[in-house]
């Protein structure tokens, strides 16, 4: 509890040394790009908000037109782990079709973090989407420390499935930027998110978007000072980067400022589609 309350207070820290800049006036003399009919969904990282830490790409993407929705996913810091993977990328379907319903016929989605994977993962199963923004990538059960972390929780998770008890809350152990963290979920939903071979894992989500017939168009970006950017653009990037939209971009920053830092070229990008 004391770990979580410590990560929370570093994300909360983290907004607050920023928000000056996030309130700043960004607007510059040329007029404004049009993006009306275009609808966003932008998915927070983990622990986080509903709009949380979009360093203002919403606000901006707002002035030019475009319609944004800033649902509450499963991982944010109220529900913690409430629903599957699958069940969250179903969320994301609703978060599209009221755009849709209130005028949107492009949709872009903008994750964070956790919020990236899942957008990857949407990403994979729908082709139509109009583009994808990856911000900092983050929650990789395939690799590294997490894997390890949780490897002892994944099995238990597994045999209190098979023993009929996958839908029991448990206490399991969670990871963020590689502080250690405990969480409650029942062992289905736990499995759905940190089986190193369950959907949740970017490079087979990466590997499904690439092979599709008219793969998505997506802006991977990471700070320099990001763990995942030691793993490169081969980790995941390479695979699902079909389309010539694509790019693959660093900047000098890291994990919780990317979006900030990242905002102008990401904006720029989505206009560009």
């Amino acid at each position: 509890m004391k770990r979580r309350r410590l990560f929370i207070s570093a994300i909360a820290a983290a907004a607050a040394a920023f928000a000056p800049l996030l309130a700043a006036d960004f607007s510059v003399a040329e007029p404004a790009a049009d993006l009306h009919g275009l609808g966003v969904v932008y998915l927070h990282g983990k622990g986080g908000w509903p709009g949380g830490l979009n360093g203002g790409i919403l606000s901006a993407l707002k002035e030019e037109g475009a319609l944004v929705a800033t649902p509450e996913m499963p991982w944010s810091f109220h529900r913690r782990y409430d629903a599957t993977y699958d069940q969250a990328l179903a969320e994301i379907d609703a978060a599209i079709a009221a755009l849709k319903t209130d005028g949107a016929h492009r949709i872009v989605l903008i994750g964070a973090s956790l919020g990236a994977n899942a957008a990857i993962g949407y990403a994979a199963r729908h082709s139509e989407l109009a583009g994808v923004v990856a911000l900092a990538p983050g929650h990789l059960p395939d690799v590294g420390n997490m894997r390890s972390f949780v490897s002892d929780a994944v099995a238990r998770a597994k045999t209190l499935i098979v023993e009929g008890k996958g839908n029991v809350p448990q206490s399991f152990p969670d990871m963020a930027q590689g502080i250690p963290l405990t969480t409650t979920a029942t062992p289905t939903v736990y499995l759905s998110w940190f089986d190193p071979e369950g959907p949740a894992v970017i490079p087979k989500n990466a590997a499904l978007m690439g092979a599709a017939a008219s793969p998505v168009p997506l802006l991977w970006v990471v700070g320099k000072l990001d763990p995942i950017d030691r793993r490169g653009p081969e980790y995941a990037f390479n695979a699902l980067a079909r389309n010539p939209k694509s790019q693959y971009v660093e900047v000098i920053a890291g994990h919780l400022t990317t979006a900030l830092v990242a905002r102008g070229h990401v904006i720029d990008w989505i206009n560009a589609l």
